[in-house]
């Protein structure tokens, strides 16, 4: 089973990896609910690469690692693009947004619901972020 790939920094790739991702946990044999949530949790850090710190930059790339040890699923996701700083990062205040009517600004939230842990690092010319979530 294949467990990496590389994608340039386009929007139309996020499906790639939708796919890539769903297809790697259908054969670990998980089930619907588990896969989408996985699925949707990647999607939306995928999509703050691709489209904040990479500025949708073809030239620009992404590479998705995926492996599993002792049942923990680990996602690994490597840019060269601006670096995100979880210090800076605020829990929404849920009320204040529906009352608002705000659009955006919760993916994190919704990440850091769905994963178990969700780590960020920088390197000299590189950026990982790394999501784990148990499957047994």
């Amino acid at each position: 089973m294949k467990n990496a790939i590389r994608i340039s920094c386009e929007r139309s790739n996020l499906k790639v990896v939708r796919d890539f991702v769903s297809g790697y946990l259908v054969g670990l044999g998980q089930n619907e609910l588990r896969i989408n949530q996985i699925v949707l949790a990647v999607d939306e850090i995928v999509a703050n690469i691709v489209i904040h710190a990479n500025a949708e930059d073809a030239s620009k790339h992404l590479d998705v690692r995926l492996k599993v040890a002792d049942g923990l699923f680990e996602i690994e996701l490597r840019d060269q693009g601006a670096a995100y700083s979880p210090a800076s990062y605020q829990e929404p205040n849920m009320p204040e947004y529906i009352q608002q009517g705000r659009k955006g600004g919760m993916g994190m939230a919704l990440v850091n619901r769905l994963m178990d842990r969700v780590e960020f690092s920088q390197h000299k010319s590189y950026n990982i972020c790394r999501l784990y979530k148990q499957l047994s």
